[in-house]
């Protein structure tokens, strides 16, 4: 049998960016994926779609699974000859329990390689404006465990040498014992004022902070219900807070925005949520999928320099035009003579991308506009072939027929129901750990309802804001019984995006 190989690997503090490179390749290889509750779920939708994925997160009161068994099932996993990726939050070595885990290993002579991670020490500090070392306050800094062993009669923490032994403090997972770890520093000689802050659920939308001092931050963190998971910061480089805060500033800190594009299309809208502070989570409700039969594109793709006009509707009725033409031995000359329009900014530089000069974008993206922009273009006549889904309105085509011009519509590709995690989305709403829902086309909100269902939609969806990208999807939106509270008056990604920082920020003009 093959032997198998585990990966211990820091999954960082919590924002799925911070993953490293090579802990990002160990979740794509992965056979089984054994993860805790620090772990971005976001992560998991990296692994393959037939990799095994098994829950063993522990919290402070609540064990899904006790150190002993985890250690045993990824020996068992890779006795099986399997590729398992241990995903722990953190840095697998920083009270992680990696070290435990890798000696287990070692004892059954299983190969392992330990891909560190983001310690929350530093980095969850550094998302609320704390550097834990700065020239001007200290350049000591200590981690020390806030949860110790339990079966340990006597501390092994040296309090005497550690309440003033470093400039910095970071107590990990130690809210619990918060009481305990200011009287101790006190006791050995910290001064009650020393500033001390509390961040709870550090880089992700729900971080909050709260700051005080060991004398009073029991109080406030009591008075501000201030649980588990959280990073404990002792020393004046909390002062620093109010100056250096940059995270929660962010427009859309706090939001937790799902994203119902294909899972091709979607890192764009999710690249620009994530660049304002907000947390995208990607839910495909729809899939592109290539038409049931390319005869008919491949014949206009051969027959493509009878054309005046080739229109293009949207980046993916680009990508499979120019994959057939490659297939059928077509490169871009046979467009010399043709004139191209492109209905959208994105699909023009998809065109552009290509050496192709666009002849004509309208400045609105609606069928309407766009009849009208090409009026007087489009004569009489002239030959255009429309390349698109195979659900797309018929407005335009019937538009341009009655301008007199003979229109060729083909299927370039199709638009199918998605694969994403319905329950998770569900439960989601449920809790409300959701903001806004946003739809970037008719399907995208078809799907979204399929998908869900319609059984207690209503309810889930009546504190989360509804965000479309234009007219034609709101009207689609509030057909299937949904709210619209966000509509872009840019019928794009980009106008999406700033009508939904409008919203949140309360700005007049949204």
């Amino acid at each position: 049998m093959t032997k198998g190989f585990v990966y211990l690997v820091g999954a960082g503090p919590g924002d799925p960016g911070l993953i490293t490179v090579k802990g990002l390749n160990c979740i794509r290889q992965a056979d089984v994926l054994v993860y805790d509750r620090l772990a971005g779920p976001r992560l998991l939708a990296y692994a393959r779609p037939d990799a095994e994925r098994i829950y063993v997160g522990k919290s402070p009161d609540r064990h899904a699974m006790r150190q002993e068994e985890i250690n045993q099932l990824l020996v068992d996993k890779a006795k099986e000859g399997k590729v398992v990726t241990r995903l722990k939050g953190g840095d697998p070595f920083v009270f992680g329990r990696g070290g435990e885990e890798a000696e287990i290993l070692v004892e059954n002579g299983i190969p392992f390689e330990v891909v560190p991670g983001i310690t929350s020490a530093i980095s969850v500090p550094a998302y609320a404006g704390i550097p834990v070392t700065h020239r001007g306050y200290t350049s000591t800094l200590a981690i020390i465990t806030g949860n110790e062993d339990p079966n340990k009669d006597d501390s092994s923490i040296a309090w005497d040498k550690i309440a003033t032994g470093a400039g910095t403090l970071v107590f990990l997972m130690g809210m619990g014992n918060l009481p305990g770890i200011c009287a101790r520093l006190m006791e050995f000689g910290r001064s009650p004022e020393t500033p001390v802050a509390l961040i709870r659920w550090g880089t992700r939308p729900e971080q909050r902070t709260i700051t005080g001092t060991l004398e009073n931050i029991h109080q406030r963190a009591t008075e501000a219900n201030f649980k588990n998971p959280a990073v404990i910061v002792v020393g004046e480089v909390v002062k620093l807070r109010e100056k250096l805060a940059w995270f929660e500033n962010r427009p859309l800190f706090g939001k937790r925005v799902i994203v119902t594009r294909s899972r091709e299309q979607a890192s764009v809208l999710s690249t620009a949520i994530e660049a304002l502070g907000g947390e995208p989570w990607e839910f495909p409700t729809i899939r592109i999928a290539p038409p049931e039969d390319f005869s008919p594109l491949d014949k206009a793709i051969t027959d493509v320099r009878s054309y005046r006009w080739v229109i293009f509707t949207s980046v993916n009725g680009v990508k499979m035009f120019f994959d057939r033409m490659r297939e059928n031995k077509k490169d871009i000359r046979d467009l010399s003579d043709v004139r191209l329009c492109a209905i959208g900014p994105r699909t023009r530089e998809e065109l552009e991308a290509r050496g192709l000069m666009v002849d004509y974008v309208p400045g609105e993206y609606r069928a309407e506009e766009i009849v009208e922009g090409l009026r007087g273009k489009v004569l009489p006549g002239d030959r255009v072939l429309l390349p698109r889904a195979d659900i797309a309105r018929k407005l335009l085509p019937r538009a341009l027929e009655e301008m007199g011009a003979v229109v060729h519509e083909v299927v370039a590709y199709r638009t199918v129901l998605g694969d994403g995690d319905a329950a998770a989305i569900r439960q989601a709403l449920a809790d409300g750990e959701v903001s806004v829902v946003t739809f970037t086309s008719s399907s995208t909100a078809q799907n979204f309802v399929k998908l869900l269902g319609e059984e207690g939609l209503p309810q889930l969806m009546e504190k989360v804001a509804v965000a479309s990208i234009g007219p034609i999807t709101s009207r689609t939106a509030r057909e299937l019984g949904l709210r619209v509270d966000i509509e872009a008056k840019e019928y794009t990604i980009d106008g999406l995006v700033q009508a939904i920082t409008d919203y949140f920020t309360g700005r007049e003009d949204a």
